[in-house]
């Protein structure tokens, strides 16, 4: 069993902020869940498996120029890491985007099993 660290979690957020979706999927277990912030269900949408989320991510990293998650804060409680982050987008059409976010990261043996999402939503 791989001990939940810091260490751990900020190693996906690199591969996040490097924008590399090979990176970012050595973070998740085959039988991951992704829970996306919106969507019509109480958990928003849910991508399951490893390829599904894989397909999400690859689409959000195509569309900006580039995506970056500033660490805020994180807290780590046995398999579960609670992030606090600023993200912060570029679009290809030049308009940026900046909202706060936390996530809820579960961990079985080093790898990701669920991502649960929650985000302000900003209004004009």
């Amino acid at each position: 069993m791989t001990a939940l660290t810091r260490a751990l979690v900020d190693a996906v957020g690199d591969a996040f902020n490097a924008n590399d979706i090979d990176a970012v999927m050595k973070h998740f277990a085959a039988d991951a869940t992704f829970d996306h912030a919106v969507g019509p269900d109480e958990h928003g949408v849910r991508l399951e498996g490893a390829e599904t989320i894989r397909g999400a991510f690859s689409a959000l990293f195509e569309k900006v120029e580039n995506v970056h998650w500033e660490t805020l804060d994180c807290a780590i409680s046995g398999n579960k890491a609670y992030c606090e982050y600023r993200r912060t987008a570029t679009h290809k059409d030049g308009s940026k985007e900046e909202f706060l976010s936390v996530d809820i990261l579960t961990y079985r043996d080093g790898l990701i099993v669920h991502k649960d999402t929650y985000y302000k939503q900003r209004t004009s």
